[in-house]
């Protein structure tokens, strides 16, 4: 029987494992490559307009529909491709999201700003507006690229930030052991 990592008596979970120096956590939407297909596709079509057309209906209307066709593939294409991924990296200085194949758009929160964090079993993109980076006034900000955990920071300021990651509850373990102040090591004197 194989010991899914995310069940609750999972050695990682009861503390019996040291918490890592780093922690990477990553979302995948396999959603998103059907947009991204779709926007090749519309990029596709106006290519093909702008080779194929006998340029009969004027060189306005042809010139719209070429520029049209190409500009909102272009936006679905980067847009969509942007988020089909997320990687989450938490080292003992900050907390970093990297979206993409690239790594942008990308955040960088210092622990030194957050005041907590806790754990969602479901996040939906539908409560956030949709995919991507998101802001929303009752929320605050995040990076939602599936449905399903999430971890939240809460930040100094009052905000909150939460990110779609597999894992979601260790990370907010690794994020929680990084806040607590150092424990003083050695004799202390009175």
């Amino acid at each position: 029987m194989r010991d899914h990592p995310r069940h609750p008596r999972h050695p990682r979970h009861l503390g019996a494992e040291p918490l890592p120096e780093v922690w990477i956590g990553r979302a995948t939407n396999r959603m998103q490559w059907v947009a991204a297909v779709a926007g090749a596709a519309c990029m596709a079509l106006g290519i093909t307009i702008a080779v194929e057309s006998p340029w009969t209906s004027g060189i306005a209307a042809l010139l719209m529909a070429v520029i049209g066709c190409v500009a909102a593939g272009l936006l679905v294409l980067f847009g969509t491709l942007a988020f089909v991924h997320v990687e989450v990296k938490v080292d003992n200085q900050a907390m970093e999201v990297r979206c993409g194949h690239i790594g942008l758009p990308r955040c960088r929160i210092l622990l030194s700003q957050v005041i907590g964090a806790d754990y969602v079993p479901k996040v939906t993109p539908h409560e956030w507006g949709g995919w991507g980076y998101r802001w929303r006034p009752e929320k605050g900000k995040g990076v939602i690229v599936r449905r399903g955990e999430a971890l939240i920071l809460r930040l100094d300021d009052g905000r909150t930030f939460t990110v779609t990651v597999d894992d979601a509850e260790f990370g907010v373990r690794v994020i929680r052991d990084r806040l607590r102040p150092p424990t003083p090591t050695g004799p202390t004197s009175a």
